[in-house]
C-alpha cells in the first residue's frame, strides 16, 4: 500500500443559521475590523446584508465592505483589494462569494500578511511559508469548494493566462455554510457550480494522488451532487438540497485539495483564461469528453463511480463490463437535464464565446497548465485538440 498525506485544517461550521457563529469566529481570531471581499451581485442579492445583519446582532459594527471583485479576478483587482484593505486599517478578511472571490481574498491575504505588492514573487507551490491573516470563508455558491483548498488562480491580463497559487497556509481559518446565502443563486449558475463540484471529486478519484481518505471524500461528493441537483433546479429555493449540495462542494474541495485535479481542469482553465467563460461550464462541457479518452487507463475508477451515482443495488446488477460506460451515460443524462432545465450549453459552439481558431492556443496552454501534472498519463497538444475536436458540436 502506498504512503500518502492528508491534510484539511480548516473549521468547518454547517447548517441553517450557522452564519451566526460568524461573530464568535471572528473575536476567537482576534479580528476587529474585518475586510469583506465580495461582488456587486451578492450585494444586489441582499446578501451581504444578512452577514452585515449577523454581525450587527453581535455588536460588531466594523466591517468594512469591498464589493467590485469581477468573475474572473485578476491582479488589478488584487490590488485594489490591497489598497481599500490597509486605507481602512483592517486586520482580517472574510471572503463572501464564489471562486473568484475566494481566490481574490487568498491572495490579498498574502500581500496583506507579507506587507508586499508584488504578487507575482508568490506564484507556484510552496512559496507562501508562513502564517497569514486570519481569513474566514462565506461560500455563496456550492461548486468551487475553494472555503478549503489551498489553492488560488488569478488572472494575469499581460499575459492573458491564469496564474496559481498553492501552499498549506491559503488555507481558511474557518468556512461557515449557511444555506441563506446561496439560497438567491439563480439556476444557471447553480447548475454550473454543481458540474463543478462533481468534476472534483471525480478528478480527485481517478488522478495520481489518490488517497484512500480523499476518496472517501470524493464518494460523498458524488453522491450529494446526483441527489440532489435535480431536485434543487426544480425548486431552487430549497433549503435542505442547498445545504446538501453545499456539502458535497465542500468535501469535493476537501477530495482535490489532497488529490489535485487533472485534464478536465487543465483545459478548462485554458479555456476559461482564453474565452471567458464560466469555470463551472468549462467542467460540463469537457467532463464526460476526458471521461472516454482516459477510459482505458482508469477504467476501475470511472467503474467505481457509478455506484454512487446510481445506488449499490443498482451498481452490482450493472455487469462490470458495462460500468464504466454507464458512469458517463449518467453524467451526460445529468447534462442534458442541465441544459434542459438551466440552459447549460452542451457544445462549445453553444456557448458563442469559443471558436475553432482558439483551439491551438487553448491547446498550448493547456498541457502546461499545473494540472497537468497529475493526470493518469501524459498528454500533448494533439490530445487535447481532439478533446476540443469533439466537444465543439457534440449533440446528446
Amino acid at each position: 500500500m502506498k504512503s500518502f498525506e492528508f491534510h484539511a485544517p480548516v473549521k468547518l461550521i454547517s447548517g441553517k443559521g450557522s452564519l451566526d457563529h460568524l461573530a464568535y469566529e471572528l473575536q476567537s481570531l482576534g479580528v476587529t475590523r474585518p475586510l469583506i471581499i465580495t461582488d456587486k451581485g451578492i450585494v444586489q442579492a441582499k446578501v451581504v446584508d444578512i452577514v452585515i445583519s449577523s454581525l450587527l446582532e453581535a455588536n460588531n459594527e466594523k466591517s468594512i465592505v469591498f464589493d467590485d471583485v469581477p468573475p474572473n479576478s485578476s491582479f488589478s483587482t488584487i490590488m485594489k483589494i490591497l489598497n481599500f484593505y490597509n486605507q481602512n486599517n483592517c486586520d482580517g478578511i472574510i471572503a463572501l462569494g464564489g471562486g473568484s472571490v475566494m481566490d481574490s481574498a487568498k491572495a490579498v491575504n498574502i500581500l496583506v500578511s507579507y506587507k508586499s505588492e508584488k504578487l507575482y514573487d508568490f506564484a507556484g507551490a510552496g512559496v507562501v511559508n508562513k502564517k497569514l491573516r486570519p481569513f474566514i470563508a462565506l461560500p455563496t455558491t456550492s461548486g468551487t469548494g475553494s472555503e478549503v483548498t489551498k489553492v488560488s488562480v488569478i488572472f494575469d491580463e499581460q499575459k492573458n493566462k491564469k496564474i496559481p497559487f498553492s501552499s498549506s497556509f491559503l488555507f481558511p481559518d474557518t468556512a461557515i455554510l449557511d444555506p441563506r446565502l446561496t439560497q438567491k443563486l439563480p439556476v444557471h449558475i447553480t447548475a454550473a457550480t454543481a458540474m463543478d463540484a462533481l468534476t472534483h471529486a471525480i478528478e480527485a478519484f481517478i488522478g495520481l494522488s489518490k488517497n484512500p481518505v480523499s476518496d472517501i471524500y470524493a464518494e460523498l461528493a458524488v453522491e450529494k451532487v446526483f441527489k440532489n441537483i435535480k431536485l434543487l433546479i426544480r425548486d431552487p429555493e430549497h433549503l435542505g438540497h442547498r445545504q446538501e449540495l453545499a456539502l458535497a462542494s465542500t468535501f469535493a474541495g476537501i477530495a482535490f485539495s489532497n488529490s489535485m485535479v487533472g485534464l478536465v481542469h487543465a483545459i478548462g482553465h485554458s479555456v476559461g483564461a482564453h474565452c471567458h467563460l464560466h469555470h463551472g461550464v468549462c467542467m460540463s462541457l469537457f467532463l464526460p469528453h476526458v471521461l472516454r479518452y482516459q477510459l482505458d487507463k482508469c477504467e476501475e475508477d470511472i467503474s467505481q463511480i457509478l455506484k454512487f451515482i446510481i445506488g449499490e443495488e443498482a451498481y452490482f446488477l450493472t455487469l462490470k463490463e458495462h460500468r464504466a460506460s454507464k458512469c458517463i451515460e449518467q453524467i451526460d443524462s445529468l447534462i442534458k437535464f442541465l441544459n434542459e432545465t438551466a440552459k447549460l450549453p452542451i457544445s462549445l459552439k453553444d456557448t458563442k464565446k469559443v471558436s475553432e481558431k482558439d483551439f491551438n492556443i487553448i491547446a498550448q496552454n493547456a498541457i502546461n497548465d499545473g494540472s497537468m501534472m497529475y493526470t493518469i498519463d501524459e498528454y500533448g497538444t494533439e490530445d487535447v485538440l481532439k478533446i476540443l475536436k469533439i466537444a465543439w458540436d457534440y449533440r446528446l
